[in-house]
């Protein structure tokens, strides 16, 4: 019995392309951060209109959140979708530390009333933020009325070289 060369069966195991399958290239990774997956954005509004929900029949015990208005602007969601950080704001007002102490407290009633309007896996840990969009929109919209930006805003007249061309 004769025996086969190497080479004979290395060739018959080659791509159709001829190229070896040690020369293809992995799929590129991209490097920076990345934003959220639609699920998590998805899991993440679900959950921001049942924190809206029980805000808004107000069914809290606790002292420092009686006749509290809030509003859950965004909600963030982690990965793995077992933390999730609400950015609240108050309506008409913001909130104080007490208030916001008065949010983690209740914390864990919130996380239960999430869980039953929300079907997911785990039940996520809810942490509470302030939101500060709305006072920064209106610091860049006062920045943006000051004369100095706005002379720069404004388009250039047109300079006599450049009517001839």
């Amino acid at each position: 019995m004769a025996r086969r060369s190497g080479n004979a069966t290395t060739d018959s195991r080659r791509d159709t392309s001829g190229a070896d399958r040690r020369d293809s290239k992995p799929p590129v990774k991209r490097e920076g951060p990345q934003g959220p997956s639609q699920r998590q954005l998805r899991v993440a509004e679900e959950v921001r209109h049942a924190l809206a929900a029980v805000f808004a029949r107000e069914e809290f015990r606790d002292p420092d959140l009686h006749n509290l208005h809030v509003t859950v602007t965004e909600v963030r969601a982690s990965p793995d979708l077992k933390h999730m950080t609400a950015f609240v704001s108050g309506l008409g007002k913001d909130l104080t530390p007490a208030q916001f102490a008065g949010l983690r407290r209740v914390s864990p009633y919130l996380r239960t009333l999430v869980s039953k309007a929300v079907r997911l896996r785990f039940a996520p840990d809810l942490h509470f933020q302030p939101d500060t969009a709305l006072d920064y929109a209106m610091h860049i919209n006062k920045v943006m009325q000051r004369p100095e930006v706005q002379q720069d805003l404004q388009p250039k007249p047109a300079t006599k070289d450049e009517d001839e061309s």
